[in-house]
């Protein structure tokens, strides 16, 4: 039976993930399933003290995943919208100032000027659309596939808003390996279901392909 989890960037969200995860590894049973992947990329990170099975969790899926990354990271951190808000929120208050007449009426000159000012400000202003990072496996139809004309086949697809990134082979079994690959793309532009249904998997790419996984998908 398929488990719902909804405003998990609420506290009441977390606090329902918190009280599910009591007792339990992972979402769906003792090991890591597609279906922690997709918890796990729309949760940010529980605090320990208030969330302590929610924390647990997200820390072992977290090192789950990074198995499959064996390069030593840096570490990164992506910034929220807060500081652009409070940037914003100065150019508003200077831009204010400006407009701040201190000897009496504004004049009809500038009036004009302070509306042509508030009508550039507008286009600056609209909320630019969102990001996200995808990982996914791409898997062939056995071990005979030419893997290099595979990824040349999957890197072949250009749309606007999308940006291949790194990739490498992993070995499934029985001789058979897997591409997975990272992409980021343009959320209003690209729809990553779209594009493994009507392009990655259909003629010609399906000559390669026998199918598509998302492993994880998080936003930027």
């Amino acid at each position: 039976m398929a488990v719902t989890f909804s405003d998990l960037h609420t506290e009441s969200g977390l606090k329902a993930l918190d009280a599910f995860l009591s007792g339990k590894s992972y979402i769906s049973g003792s090991q890591l399933t597609k279906d922690d992947v997709k918890v796990y990329a729309s949760v940010q990170k529980p605090s320990a003290d208030l969330y302590p099975n929610a924390s647990k969790w997200y820390e072992a899926v977290a090192a789950k995943l990074a198995t499959s990354f064996p390069g030593k990271a840096v570490g990164v951190q992506i910034g929220g919208q807060a500081p652009v808000a409070a940037v914003e929120a100065q150019e508003e208050a200077a831009d204010d100032d400006d407009d701040l007449d201190l000897f009496g009426d504004e004049t009809e000159e500038e009036k004009k000027a302070a509306e042509a000012r508030e009508a550039a400000k507008a286009p600056a202003k609209k909320k630019e659309s969102g990001k996200s990072s995808v990982l996914m496996d791409i898997k062939p139809w056995d071990d005979e596939t030419d893997m290099k004309k595979l990824e040349e086949a999957v890197r072949s697809i250009e749309m606007p808003g999308l940006l291949w990134g790194a990739s490498k082979l992993v070995a499934v079994g029985y001789g058979i390996k897997k591409l997975q690959i990272m992409l980021t793309i343009v959320d209003d532009l690209v729809s990553v279901d779209t594009m493994i249904e009507e392009q990655l998997t259909v003629e010609p790419l399906n000559e390669y392909i026998q199918s598509c996984d998302i492993v994880a998908f998080n936003k930027i």
